[in-house]
C-alpha cells in the first residue's frame, strides 16, 4: 500500500494492525501525528439533534419548502477531506528540519547528500530534506564547520551574509556583530553587502561591528573548537568572553576591564578553572565565582 493510501485510511481510522505498523514507519509519521493533533482544535462543537429538528420543523410551517439539497452535505464532506489531505501534504513537504545545540553542547549532522556539519555551542541549523535535490541550502545562526559532498551549488545563509561553496571544507561563524568565514579546502564565496569575496584555503573573511578585519593566513586544517579549544588572535576581549559563556553556560561580568582590548590566546572547553586562568592571567585580571556567575576585575 502506498503512502497516500495509508494516510487516507489513517484519517478514516480504518487501518488494520499491519497497515498501522507500516504507517508508523513513514518518514514523516511524527509530523503527521502532530498535525492531526493540531487539527482537532478545529472540530465543530457538539450538535444537539433534537433541538435542531424542532427548529427546522418550525421553519417549515412559516416558509416554503426549499429545493432538495441532500447531495450538498456529502459533497462538502468530500471537499473538507480533500482540503485536509492537501494541507497535510503541503505541511509535511515544506516542513524544515531544525537542529539546535545548547550551551556547552556540540553535535554533528549528516545532510541528505551525506555532507557533514559540526555545530558549535548555542547554534541553530535549518534545512529542507524534501527540496534538497533541487536546492542544497541551509540556514545558520551560530557557528558550524562544513564538509560538503560534491554536487550542485551549496549555500549557507546567515543574517550577515551568504556563503557559496565551490570547495568542500570551511567554517562559518555568525554571532551578534560578528561574521567570519574560513576556507580550509577548495574555494568558498562569501557574499556580504551584495559583494562576493572568493576565499582560497587558509583565507579568512571577518566582519566585527560592521568593519572588515584583516587576518593572517590560517595554518590549521580544521577549526580549534572541534578539538574542544577556542583560539583567538588579536580579537576583542568581549568576543572571547561571549564564546566562554557559550562553552561553559555561565554569565560573566566585567568590572574595570576594557572589553574592546585585543586578546591573543586560547581556552579549553573541558576544565572551567584552567580555562578561566587562560583568559585572565595574560591580562592580569582576577576573578571570583558564585554558582553560574563569574566576575572579572581589572587591576
Amino acid at each position: 500500500m502506498n503512502r497516500e493510501e495509508l494516510i487516507s485510511k489513517w484519517l478514516d481510522n480504518n487501518l488494520n494492525p499491519q497497515e498501522l505498523e507500516a504507517f508508523k514507519r513513514l518518514e514523516d509519521y511524527d509530523d503527521l501525528v502532530k498535525l492531526n493533533t493540531n487539527l482537532q482544535a478545529f472540530k465543530a462543537d457538539d450538535y444537539d439533534t433534537s433541538k435542531e429538528l424542532e427548529t427546522v420543523l418550525s421553519a417549515i410551517k412559516t416558509k416554503k419548502v426549499q429545493p432538495n439539497t441532500h447531495w450538498f452535505k456529502p459533497l462538502m464532506r468530500v471537499a473538507a477531506i480533500l482540503a485536509v489531505c492537501f494541507s497535510l501534504y503541503y505541511y509535511t513537504t515544506t516542513l524544515d528540519t531544525t537542529i539546535t545545540t545548547e550551551f556547552a553542547q556540540k553535535t554533528t549532522v549528516e545532510l541528505p547528500d551525506e555532507s557533514r556539519v559540526s555545530l558549535n555551542a548555542k547554534s541553530i541549523l535549518e534545512f529542507n530534506k524534501n527540496s534538497w535535490k533541487k536546492n542544497r541550502s541551509v540556514r545558520l545562526d551560530g557557528e558550524a564547520f562544513f564538509i560538503v559532498a560534491k554536487g550542485s551549488s551549496f549555500n549557507v545563509e546567515t543574517t550577515s551574509g551568504t556563503v557559496t561553496v565551490y570547495g568542500t571544507q570551511f567554517n562559518v561563524k555568525q554571532r551578534d556583530n560578528y561574521f567570519e568565514v574560513i576556507c580550509y579546502e577548495g574555494l568558498v564565496g562569501v557574499t556580504y553587502n551584495s559583494i562576493e569575496t572568493k576565499l582560497k584555503p587558509g583565507d579568512s573573511f571577518l566582519i566585527i561591528d560592521g568593519k572588515t578585519i584583516a587576518k593572517e593566513k590560517e595554518n590549521r586544517s580544521t577549526p580549534s573548537w572541534l578539538n574542544n579549544e577556542s583560539t583567538f588572535k588579536s580579537m576583542p576581549y568581549k568576543t572571547v568572553i561571549a564564546e566562554f559563556e557559550r562553552q561553559y553556560n555561565v554569565d560573566i561580568t566585567l568590572l574595570g576591564i576594557d572589553s574592546t582590548q585585543l586578546f591573543t590566546g586560547n581556552f579549553t572547553h573541558n576544565n572551567l578553572d584552567v580555562a578561566l586562568k587562560s583568559i585572565t592571567l595574560p591580562l592580569h585580571v582576577t576573578y571570583s565565582k558564585t554558582k553560574n556567575t563569574i566576575t572579572l576585575r581589572g587591576e
